[in-house]
């Protein structure tokens, strides 16, 4: 055998063997050559992006667009919440809270008949249970947005890239 400056314990190493349907890159880069210890052997890279090659430029282009598709859909989801408007009640409706969706309180409303300078203590309980009626449906409005989703832009032709 010959030394190729690896060293005597080189020289004891049988030369590497490969199954016949295995792809070996000659360079043992990528493709679970010998030379590749993490590549996956059989892994054929050719297959893969297909006989026209990985156009990354096109798919970077595709992944900015959807990208910018998502975004778009996110805010057009978050005007929407913002434009729902919801009234949290509590003592027969003496207490009223609004909130829109996206969590801005708009207003207190307090039936001049809750107030009793007396009891501060019970109308302190009705404006945290309105509040706490206000949130329970925010969180109803959000849960229900999310079911029914943003509107998803269409998915870009990968080029065959994922199967």
């Amino acid at each position: 055998m010959t030394d190729h400056g690896q060293g005597d314990a080189d020289q004891s190493r049988p030369p590497a063997v490969h199954r016949p349907d295995e792809v070996v890159d000659p360079a043992g880069v990528g493709a679970g050559g010998a030379g590749d210890p993490g590549g996956v052997p059989g892994l054929d890279i050719g297959a893969l992006i297909g006989s026209g090659g990985l156009d990354l430029g096109a798919l970077m282009e595709q992944a900015s667009q959807l990208q910018e598709q998502l975004a778009e859909a996110q805010a057009r989801a978050e005007e929407e919440a913002a434009a729902t408007l919801v009234t949290g009640a509590a003592g027969g409706r003496a207490v009223e809270i609004d909130v829109t969706g996206s969590m801005e309180f708009v207003a207190v409303r307090i039936d001049p008949s809750a107030v009793d300078a007396s009891d501060v203590e019970m109308l302190q309980d009705l404006v945290l249970a309105a509040l706490h009626d206000a949130m329970e449906k925010v969180a109803d409005v959000q849960e229900a947005m999310l079911a029914q989703g943003p509107p998803l832009p269409d998915l870009p032709d990968l080029g065959g890239l994922l199967g």
